[in-house]
């Protein structure tokens, strides 16, 4: 669906981030575009990434807290033999270690370490909180930061070619080339400095690109010059229908779904946000399963 400008009930929107820009930056472009302050993004790309952003207009900018929370896909390229200190190519170099000849056993084992459910320690320029204050901002500033270990899930993590090259320091390096299917709260070059340091020479992430937010992929993204020419909003209800499980109700339960009561429900078959929608497909709120009744999590009727 093709308009200039947006009215209620709005819809979501996907960017394919070019990169140099922030998040913000890119919500900032897009609420020129699309001619409303009210525009909001499903999860952060760091300004080196490019690929799939989704972006919420109006209404829909209520589903994007639980959009951020569905499974993502990235491919990129893990330098070994290198640190720095954002983990990423756009910190400085702290440290080099030769890299060359490392066995494709040793890195498939690495790897395996690093896939299920683990414990990651986030980047220190992530932008997770210390007491108020982002961490990026307390490294800046030439704080030491220590972040605590938390939960996330890797589902698949694979390397489909290995190269070795020569950094621009002349120390020999080798550049894997990854695939990463991974819950929210990942970070991949986390996972390119833990390989590295598995491996004993060091890693970090020198390309990023995400290709798939939930069931968003970069098949119905747009760059920003695309969506200046002709927007593309996906409607609120095809939205909700491609990202949670949906819940068909008559008459009088949309009327009781969009009053915010708390009626029956069958069992969801998995935890998490369900779509309802009314007769004539029209998409009535989000909501979970409690008890076997229906608590509602954002009204959109």
């Amino acid at each position: 669906m093709a308009r200039k400008g947006t009215q209620e009930p709005g819809g979501l929107v996907i960017v394919d981030k070019p990169a140099g820009f922030t998040s913000h930056d890119v919500v900032a472009k897009m609420r020129g575009i699309a001619r409303t302050r009210r525009v909001g993004h499903a999860g952060t790309l760091d300004p080196m990434a490019t690929g799939v952003l989704v972006l919420g207009v109006e209404k829909a900018t209520r589903l994007l807290g639980h959009l951020a929370l569905t499974e993502k896909e990235y491919v990129g390229t893990i330098r070994l033999g290198q640190n720095t200190v954002t983990d990423d190519a756009e910190g400085e170099i702290t440290s080099s270690a030769p890299a060359d000849g490392i066995a494709r056993g040793a890195i498939d084992d690495g790897v395996a370490k690093l896939t299920g459910d683990i414990l990651q320690v986030p980047s220190k320029v992530s932008a997770i909180k210390i007491d108020g204050k982002r961490s990026y901002a307390r490294v800046r500033e030439g704080e030491e930061v220590e972040l605590a270990a938390r939960p996330v899930t890797v589902s698949s993590f694979t390397v489909h070619d290995v190269r070795e090259e020569s950094a621009a320091d002349g120390t020999p390096v080798t550049d894997l080339l990854v695939s990463v299917v991974c819950s929210s709260g990942t970070y991949i070059r986390a996972l390119a400095r833990d390989l590295g340091a598995d491996l004993g020479v060091g890693g970090h992430l020198t390309a990023l690109r995400r290709t798939r937010v939930g069931p968003y992929g970069l098949d119905a993204a747009r760059t920003l010059e695309q969506h200046q020419e002709s927007l593309t909003v996906m409607p609120i209800g095809e939205a909700a229908a491609a990202a949670f499980p949906r819940w068909d109700v008559d008459e009088r339960q949309a009327g009781l779904l969009a009053n915010g009561a708390r009626i029956a429900m069958p069992p969801a078959g998995r935890p998490g946000p369900v779509a309802a929608f009314g007769p004539g497909g029209r998409f009535l709120a989000l909501v979970e399963e409690h008890g076997g009744r229906a608590k509602s999590l954002a009204v959109f009727a």
